[in-house]
């Protein structure tokens, strides 16, 4: 359900529910240039809203910018990436939002949108990007697959040195390349870590090595560019196993044990909050716009406290 400003100012109107959004209304994150660790939201729960919206929910939420999706169905297309992301980037500085990490699909430098939006996101001030992800080809091997990655990776990564930009391969439960970890140190090693790294996500990590995603996590540690920050638990879903997303503090990862290791490891990076559980029940949708935003407000909220708690405990921040 796409959403604009202008319905949803007056969608609030109609309900008596339009007030100021001043600043004293707003959590706006107002963040130290030496912050190791700022806080950014992964923007696909929320794509389907106006970005005004988009906004005052990470405002509202106390996080300090976007995670932004600029891939194939998501909130920017790569190929309109030159017209669609600037006006974002600007809506983002009107709400002292940052918009310097981006997720795409990008596996390929011979691909002509790589370069299009690589060399849009870095002249907005993109720093870090996600890519997309490889598939083992198992008719060649599962080691000729990997070596065949690490090939195509020199390419991205002279586009990255070219641009300034850093690019991450996020690690991902299943079958992919990323899923063990393991080969994910393997693509990566003979390459330095200031252009090409892992966005290391630890609930993917422990889903796919419940004890063991701390050995992981150690030899990935240097090529560690950025974290992303979720939690599960396992269900029973038709009579097999299935880790399910649920919001942070409430399921299996074990936050202790986590920021003990990124506080060993001298691991300093941008943390993209994944908030991939439902943030509408389905009554919920049929709610007015503000009333939607202030349940999505105080879910992602309840994850952005939970996790700034952790910093502060173990004084990353």
């Amino acid at each position: 359900m796409k959403q604009n400003r202008r319905e949803f100012i007056g969608t609030v109107a109609s309900a008596g529910l339009l007030l100021p959004f001043s600043s004293s209304q707003l959590s706006v994150s107002q963040e130290n240039t030496q912050n190791k660790f700022p806080l950014r939201l992964f923007s696909k729960p929320i794509d389907n809203y106006d970005f005004d919206f988009m906004c005052e929910c990470v405002e509202r939420s106390g996080l300090g910018g976007f995670d932004l999706t600029v891939r194939p169905a998501g909130k920017v297309e790569p190929s309109a990436v030159e017209k669609d992301l600037p006006p974002l980037a600007e809506k983002a500085r009107k709400h002292n939002l940052a918009l310097d990490m981006i997720v795409t699909g990008i596996v390929n430098a011979t691909d002509p949108l790589a370069e299009r939006v690589l060399k849009t996101a870095a002249s907005l001030g993109v720093t870090h990007y996600r890519l997309g992800y490889f598939d083992f080809d198992l008719k060649a091997g599962v080691w000729q697959s990997l070596q065949k990655y690490k090939e195509d990776l020199k390419g991205i990564v002279d586009l990255n040195r070219k641009y300034k930009i850093h690019g991450d391969y996020q690690n991902h439960a299943g079958t992919r390349v990323g899923g063990p970890v393991w080969d994910l140190y393997e693509i990566l090693k003979d390459y330095t870590p200031e252009h090409i790294g892992c966005q290391y996500d630890v609930r993917h990590a422990m889903v796919e090595g419940a004890n063991a995603w701390i050995i992981g996590m150690r030899l990935m540690a240097g090529f560690v560019g950025s974290l992303a920050v979720k939690d599960f638990t396992w269900m029973t879903v038709s009579g097999r196993p299935r880790a399910i997303t649920v919001p942070l503090g409430e399921g299996m990862v074990d936050w202790d044990l986590f920021f003990r290791m990124v506080k060993e490891l001298n691991i300093a990076c941008p943390v993209t909050l994944h908030v991939e559980y439902p943030l509408l029940e389905k009554d919920e949708e049929k709610l007015s716009l503000r009333q939607q935003q202030d349940i999505i407000v105080r879910k992602i909220k309840k994850d952005t406290d939970f996790l700034k708690n952790y910093l502060e405990k173990y004084q990353l921040i």
